[in-house]
């Protein structure tokens, strides 16, 4: 949705390419590459590692935008680096890149779900109480990426990483 919301405001379009559908949109000087992996969630090191090197982008340049249950809905963030948290997406960007040491914004979705059903949540659609407080975080997220690729992510984290 971060993604998404990225193109449109800078009239991107995604196109299907190898490994998932691309868009870029120049920003201040910046080409923003956006990338959404066509593959399983657990399985984006691949499409992530292969457009990095197509791109010729260097790891202190990604920022990989994950959901995280264990965040609350609509609140972010932002790390220059890490381990995966137990997020199976992050741990295979980890193990295709051989390296924790790449940004991440944590975007939280709750966790409010019956046992068991982790993954029809993770799936599923907002509920009119929760797009409540995601729809102000997406516009947030949108910014928050934005600043990472025009400052880096140490000011960006300093900027943004503070209680709205």
């Amino acid at each position: 949705m971060v993604a998404d919301l990225l193109a449109q405001k800078h009239e991107a379009v995604f196109a299907p390419a190898r490994y998932g559908d691309r868009a870029a949109f120049r920003h201040k000087g910046r080409i923003f590459i956006l990338l959404k992996p066509s593959s399983f969630m657990n399985l984006s090191g691949r499409p992530v590692r292969y457009w990095m090197e197509k791109e010729k982008v260097e790891p202190d340049k990604l920022l990989v935008v994950a959901d995280d249950l264990a965040l609350p809905a609509g609140s972010l963030r932002l790390r220059a680096k890490g381990g995966a948290g137990g997020h199976n997406g992050l741990a295979s960007i980890i193990d295709a890149l051989g390296t924790s040491d790449f940004a991440r914004l944590r975007f939280g979705i709750g966790n409010d779900y019956p046992r068991g059903f982790q993954s029809q949540f993770v799936l599923g659609k907002w509920t009119g109480e929760e797009w409540e407080l995601v729809r102000p975080a997406l516009e947030r997220a949108s910014e928050i990426v934005l600043s990472f690729g025009l400052q880096g992510v140490e000011r960006t984290m300093n900027l943004y990483n503070k209680r709205p």
